[in-house]
């Protein structure tokens, strides 16, 4: 048997990183400026280099060899530096790893991860000291450079430092943590074209899915691009958990159909072959009005603790708990009358809504305007929390980007 010649295999090299919770994902953390140069602007390279770190692709759909953790949830990198835009302190680039292919789907934000940037950002130097406060909130103003939006991150710091632990509970994460305080800021995606928000111009509308049948849907592009529709049109009631949906294949082909053509109604993608290549927008999510269920922790929700129970898929599964840009979409559709989210949680004017989701409830508000027939969201706000778990060095093999 011939003797292998280690010489052959290139080495590892370590790139500095910090693994992080925020909201209820978790990623993989860079500064820009740490990561090798050739993976510093978008290409092969970078996206090699994250599947690479995070584990992907996996045939056997578990990121065994990477940091994933094999869910939409925990399949995510990060890329922060100095912001150059005026009024900024900086910019914040996400990338959804895929995790049975080769794939990184930078078409879209993650809200929940957003709650970690602005810790991250100061603990690493890319915030200027004098922004940051001895004691108290420092306000870190974050570009999101994947959809062009501003957020606005209250961080808590006690003796100069980022404060991470504290008394403040979020449904989906199992310790309490320090909150930080999101404001999305103008979060409705206009488009090129100046469209509005609801890109039909219609709070409601009859979306036609080939082979699956005719659905109400309200389409809205607000914290991510989002295809609402009725749990009971699907035969569902809106407090199902994840085993319910993910263990079903022909609903999550159904769920996937009408994504794909809500897409192409949203003006998203032109052809629905066009989907597989963008599975992180737009989600679907269904609605419907509150009822009391189990949450996937055991703790009772009872009706009258929510306006509205809301379920959401993410990269094909339904999402534990909520995507934090969904819940912008929730917020926005919930404020303006006649949508479906609107209706399930009961119609009227509303500044702020809290929904079940299967890991509990949340509470979210958003800020609309009507002028000239046109909805407008100026600001979408949330409480989340953020931790550092590891930080450090990643290794890959030098030859993997």
């Amino acid at each position: 048997m011939e003797t292998p010649n280690p010489m052959a295999f290139a080495p590892q090299l370590k790139i500095p990183a910090t693994y992080l919770r925020g909201g209820t994902s978790k990623g993989v953390f860079f500064r820009l400026q740490d990561l090798p140069e050739r993976c510093r602007q978008p290409g092969p390279a970078r996206d090699a280099l994250l599947l690479r770190v995070v584990g992907s692709p996996d045939p056997y759909g578990k990121q065994t060899d990477g940091m994933g953790g094999a869910t939409s949830s925990t399949s995510k990198a990060v890329i922060v530096s100095r912001s150059t835009r005026p009024g900024h302190d900086v910019d914040y680039l996400f990338g959804q790893v895929a995790i049975d292919s080769a794939f990184v789907d930078w078409s879209g934000n993650c809200g929940n991860l957003s709650a970690a940037v602005g810790p991250f950002a100061i603990a690493h130097g890319l915030v200027n000291a004098e922004r940051i406060p001895r004691d108290g909130l420092a306000t870190v103003r974050i570009w999101q450079a994947n959809i062009g939006k501003t957020i606005v991150a209250q961080v808590p710091v006690t003796d100069g430092e980022v404060q991470e632990t504290g008394d403040f509970e979020l449904d989906g994460v199992a310790f309490p943590a320090a909150q930080v305080q999101l404001d999305f800021m103008d979060p409705a995606d206009e488009g090129e074209d100046g469209g509005a928000m609801f890109p039909t111009g219609r709070p409601v509308d009859t979306l036609e899915v080939p082979g699956v049948g005719r659905f109400q849907a309200t389409l809205i592009n607000a914290g991510i691009p989002t295809i609402f529709l009725n749990a009971g049109d699907l035969g569902y009631t809106g407090t199902e958990l994840q085993a319910a949906i993910n263990g079903d294949k022909a609903a999550l082909a159904r769920f996937e159909a009408i994504r794909a053509w809500g897409a192409v109604r949203m003006g998203l993608i032109q052809d629905v072959a066009e989907a597989a290549g963008r599975q992180h927008t737009p989600k679907v999510a269904f609605v419907a009005p509150p009822r009391g269920y189990t949450a996937s922790s055991g703790r009772q929700v009872a009706a009258a603790d929510i306006d509205l129970l809301v379920r959401a898929l993410s990269m094909g599964q339904l999402h534990h708990a909520m995507m934090g840009t969904a819940a912008v979409a929730i917020a926005t559709a919930a404020a303006v009358p006649g949508t479906l989210v609107n209706l399930a949680a009961g119609g009227g004017e509303r500044q702020a809504v809290r929904f079940g989701h299967p890991s509990g409830t949340l509470r979210v508000g958003a800020q609309v305007s009507l002028a000239d027939g046109r909805w407008t969201v100026t600001q979408a706000s949330m409480g989340r929390s953020a931790r550092v778990l590891m930080e450090g060095f990643v290794r890959v093999p030098a030859d993997s980007f």
